[in-house]
């Protein structure tokens, strides 16, 4: 490897904007982030559906109750 060519790993305090932190290794130095591990959806299991004009409830509407139901073998005579 050629020296003095690559940047500067060390150590960076990463912030979130629920107040959570970490230190990690970067090139760049601190760092700020909007959502982390700690406070997303996805990993705290409260996810919420953002309905857009109803469509949520229109998918309930058509394909709600036995729609996906596999239909019952008729009896054999």
């Amino acid at each position: 490897m050629q020296d003095k060519i690559h940047p500067d790993y060390k150590d960076a305090k990463v912030t979130c904007a629920c107040g959570s932190s970490f230190v990690t290794k970067s090139t760049r130095g601190n760092l700020a982030v909007d959502i982390c591990a700690s406070c997303h959806p996805f990993y705290t299991g409260k996810q919420k559906l953002i309905d857009a004009a109803g469509r949520v409830e229109k998918f309930q509407r058509k394909f709600g109750g036995d729609y996906f139901k596999k239909p019952e073998k008729a009896e054999k005579k």
